[in-house]
């Protein structure tokens, strides 16, 4: 599934950006990496991209300046080629619930996941309509359907990228440009990120998940490189839901237990 394109991931500095960028390389595909350590947390994945004999651009845009993202779009094309995927990357989180939250924070949980998923969408698509073609893919939660009980804001951040993505979906489809979604479930270290006072959900939430088998950043990867190329060119305007079942969950003494534990103390 060779897809010899130029793809933008929008954060390439996480554990998912780093996913994704070792995942593409295997396809061929040059890179356009949003990094604000200037690569220094991408070393390993650069190497990997250069030995492969292929392109990466690094950049720190501000993703909710319109008018700095799309120039800094326009002159990655003119270096290496038009952009033929977009994966929105931006994943912050804001602990804060309705009644204690802070309008600012509120504002910057909206800003850093739905803002640049916007302003990405508009500088991207404007281009790709240019050729009739492209897929832009925003790796989103579950949570734009499932409430977090500890940070809200990033729940109606995540929601409003739903939305944007049927909007964008009907609009852009008329210009040969699929939009896609992926609605990430529970990852490492994911219990701290949501721990909550009112919800249980992340409690022992690796054996919520039906077999016990959380998402990994590899799976991820490896459904973004599908959703990048050709194979999935019938999907728009399509939630896939990638977290082993783990919003099937009903009950804890039903979940599937942890293996118990082998050998005596010494």
């Amino acid at each position: 599934m060779k897809l010899h394109q130029l793809v933008w991931v929008t954060d390439g500095d996480t554990a998912v950006g780093r996913a994704l960028i070792r995942r593409l390389a295997q396809d061929g595909a040059s890179l356009l990496i949003g990094s604000q350590t200037d690569g220094q947390a991408l070393e390993e994945e650069l190497a990997l991209v250069k030995a492969q004999g292929l392109q990466a651009m690094l950049t720190a845009v501000n993703l909710t300046d319109a008018k700095a993202t799309a120039e800094m779009l326009v002159q990655a094309e003119e270096r290496m080629g038009p952009v033929s995927v977009l994966i929105h990357n931006h994943d912050r989180v804001h602990r804060a619930s309705v009644e204690s939250c802070e309008e600012q924070d509120f504002i910057a949980c909206m800003r850093d996941n739905a803002k640049t998923a916007f302003v990405c969408t508009q500088a991207a698509g404007a281009l790709m309509a240019k050729r009739q073609s492209g897929s832009i893919l925003y790796l989103s939660s579950i949570h734009a359907h499932k409430p977090t009980g500890s940070a809200f804001a990033y729940s109606a951040a995540k929601g409003a990228v739903h939305m944007l993505a049927k909007e964008a979906a009907l609009a852009l489809g008329r210009s040969g440009i699929r939009v896609n979604t992926v609605e990430i479930g529970a990852l490492a270290g994911d219990q701290e990120r949501f721990a909550s006072e009112i919800s249980t959900l992340y409690r022992d939430f690796p054996y919520k998940v039906p077999q016990a088998e959380p998402v990994t950043e590899a799976a991820i990867a490896e459904l973004a490189a599908f959703l990048a190329s050709d194979a999935s060119r019938h999907l728009n305007g399509a939630d896939i839901r990638l977290d082993g079942g783990f919003v099937l969950h009903y009950m804890d003494v039903k979940m599937k237990q942890p293996p118990p534990a082998t050998g005596g103390e010494a």
